[in-house]
């Protein structure tokens, strides 16, 4: 079975590694008791999933969630069960991967219009004669 983030994408269970912690925060009695907290492990760098523009782009993503080994590292303890945060987990990487794969539009440099360059001359001569009306008679005296 695999975690399917775009229609194109999908990635493999066996690239997933999954461990359940202690979580921080309320849990009742059985906050020392239970490993509820999910801690899910993706090696961005090795993964055959993915195609390596998506990779580049999901490590940039990534951001501190990133090892140095290139392991995205996401941690998932909002809820009280093992099933939810592990269903958690996964939908925050499928997301984190579905919006690396979309690929980002490329700039194209454009010029000011001429209208837009006689705006900003008026206003530039505009803010001169404004301040050059503030000093009055006998200013340095």
């Amino acid at each position: 079975m695999a975690l399917v983030c775009t229609p194109q994408i999908e990635i493999d269970e066996s690239e997933i590694e999954e461990s359940f912690v202690r979580a921080s925060g309320p849990g009742g009695q059985n906050v020392n008791k239970l490993s509820t907290a999910v801690q899910l492990r993706f090696d961005v760098r090795r993964s055959r999933s993915l195609p390596d523009a998506v990779a580049v782009r999901l490590m940039r993503l990534a951001g501190r969630r990133l090892t140095g080994e290139g392991v995205l590292v996401i941690n998932a303890q909002r809820f009280r069960t093992q099933e939810r945060n592990r269903a958690d987990a996964r939908e925050r990487l499928a997301a984190l991967v579905a919006e690396a794969a979309v690929p980002p539009t490329p700039r194209r440099a454009t010029r000011p219009t001429l209208a837009s360059k006689k705006r900003r001359l008026e206003s530039k001569s505009h803010r001169g004669s404004i301040k050059r009306l503030r000093g009055g008679p006998g200013e340095g005296e």
